[in-house]
């Protein structure tokens, strides 16, 4: 079976407004993707310096002062 009414400009006139909020979802989630990319790489750079260390030869727990 096929469609009973095909026209296309009929239809993408009718579509346009969920085309265009499909659009706006996809750039926004763009937006924060790239945020959290440059966020994670400004966060990983600092180093950070646990209070307590592991003693890889007897497994307990050394405190760093």
């Amino acid at each position: 079976m096929s469609a009973p009414e095909t026209n296309v400009e009929k239809q993408k006139k009718q579509h346009k407004p969920a085309l265009m909020g499909i659009r706006g979802a996809v750039l926004f989630a763009l937006v924060l993707l790239l945020g959290l990319i440059g966020w994670v790489a400004s966060q990983g750079q600092t180093p950070v310096d646990p209070d307590v260390k592991i003693d890889g030869r007897t497994g307990e727990g050394v405190v760093v002062e």
